[in-house]
């Protein structure tokens, strides 16, 4: 609400070509305040607006924009100044950003871009999608290590106005091959030492990825290692650039969002939901749809087996649903913590014994648990003709509960093995195959002990 009070003071100043005024309102707030203020403009207004603002504030503001303004921006006609605000951009931003705008746009403000900024978009790009080498920013500093303390900070202050971040500074040689790292602090700490090079100050065994790293890989290695940024190499130890903890959220972020879609048994999506036409997230929800309508149909024939015993015992139809249901809960239970612990690094696929052995206590803890509350509703509430019959419930689900547990948590381990995404193997086609087997081990359950 707050957001749409200053559009009417906004298009004013557009309309009455107020530079000051606009000039006050780029500055006055916190760049994300004034995009919040910005929101009702159209592109073409916003544009405007971005061109009374000095070029880090422009910048700044920019990146507050939500993704669909920014990409309308640079695709209006102002091929030179959109092309002066791309410039501007952050290496990896840079990129992303262009691979949603229309190839033709691209094609023309290619040419406008400063030759350095040019040579970058097109070396980032050239990066397979999802690596280290498309995530990272090539605005880092790297510095001789026979500089002094105060050498290096004369030169980190020339450098420091076209940064991404400072918190590290990395020693190349002549080549630029990686040779150390040096954080700020130790920069500064060593101020008072005329005589201490970088190359003294410098920890030699860096923490490093690779170019085509997969970046699910890289976020682990920065989470693993608390770091603020990592490194990245070429096969010849070339430091190429940089990943941020800022791109590494991003990474987080996606791949969670993946793993989450994936879990739901929804094809993961290459944009936001909203941005998603109707067509292709019909497609992605009902391929996977498919799939487990297949698996339903296996279930179904698989009563259709056992349809003589069912009209012999007729009460044994009320407790399929509670059978069906406590094997697919409890695998998909199962599946959702060993996908998650994968994720995170807290399991490895050597840990397969103890992750079985802890699932199978945990199957037969829940199973008793559960087969308790079974035997206690078919015995008490005569929903079984007699004691023995009763029996038949806990013992099914047991059973039923031991392997939901055991195949939900061998899955993902068989296909993280396979290297395939363990997601894959998610919740609802653990169900569906707990579903089959439940069917299958309840009614041979009933047929020996009747």
């Amino acid at each position: 609400m707050i957001n749409t009070l200053y559009l009417p003071e906004i298009r004013e100043m557009l309309a009455l070509n107020d530079e000051a005024g606009l000039r006050e309102f780029c500055t006055a707030l916190h760049p994300a305040r004034t995009a919040e203020f910005m929101e009702g403009l159209s592109a073409e207004e916003a544009f405007v607006v971005l061109q009374h603002a000095e070029p880090l504030v422009r910048e700044e503001l920019f990146s507050y924009f939500d993704h669909d303004k920014q990409v309308a921006i640079v695709e209006s006609d102002d091929r030179l100044r959109v092309a002066e605000l791309v410039a501007d951009l952050p290496p990896d931003d840079r990129v992303d950003l262009l691979q949603d705008v229309k190839a033709h746009v691209v094609n023309e403000l290619l040419p406008l871009l400063p030759m350095e900024e040019r040579r970058d978009y097109l070396r980032l790009r050239a990066y397979p999608e999802d690596t280290a080498g498309a995530v990272m920013t090539t605005e880092f500093a790297k510095l001789s290590e026979a500089l002094s303390a105060r050498e290096a900070l004369e030169e980190l202050g020339k450098q420091a106005g076209q940064l991404e971040t400072i918190y590290y500074l990395y020693i190349v040689d002549d080549t630029d091959h990686l040779r150390g790292v040096v954080s700020t602090r130790q920069l500064v700490s060593a101020m008072g030492k005329s005589t201490t090079t970088l190359g003294d100050l410098m920890e030699a065994d860096v923490v490093t990825v690779n170019a085509v790293d997969d970046q699910e890989d890289v976020a682990k290695t920065v989470a693993h290692y608390d770091l603020l940024a990592v490194p990245v190499v070429d096969a010849e130890r070339v430091l190429v650039g940089i990943i941020t903890h800022d791109d590494v959220l991003d990474v987080l972020r996606e791949e969670a969002t993946e793993d989450a879609h994936r879990i739901a048994a929804v094809n993961p999506l290459e944009e936001s939901y909203m941005r998603t036409p109707l067509l292709t997230l019909s497609w992605k929800r009902g391929i996977w749809l498919g799939v487990l309508f297949f698996g339903a149909l296996l279930t179904a024939f698989a009563l259709q087996q056992y349809e003589n015993d069912l009209d012999e015992i007729t009460w044994l139809v009320v407790f399929i649903p509670l059978v069906i249901s406590s094997g697919g809960n409890t695998g998909s239970q199962s599946a959702t913590l060993i996908i998650t612990a994968l994720a995170t690094g807290d399991i490895k696929l050597g840990d397969w014994i103890r992750v079985v052995l802890r699932e199978l206590i945990q199957g037969i803890v829940l199973g008793a648990l559960l087969g308790l509350l079974g035997f206690l509703a078919a015995f008490l509430l005569h929903l079984a003709p007699d004691f023995q019959a009763s029996l038949i419930i806990p013992v099914t689900l047991m059973l039923v509960v031991v392997c939901g547990t055991l195949l939900g948590s061998t899955l993902p381990l068989l296909f993280h093995r396979l290297r395939l995404d363990p997601a894959m193997m998610s919740n609802p086609f653990v169900a569906g195959i707990i579903d089959i087997l439940g069917i299958i081990v309840f009614m041979q359950v009933a047929r020996w002990m009747l």
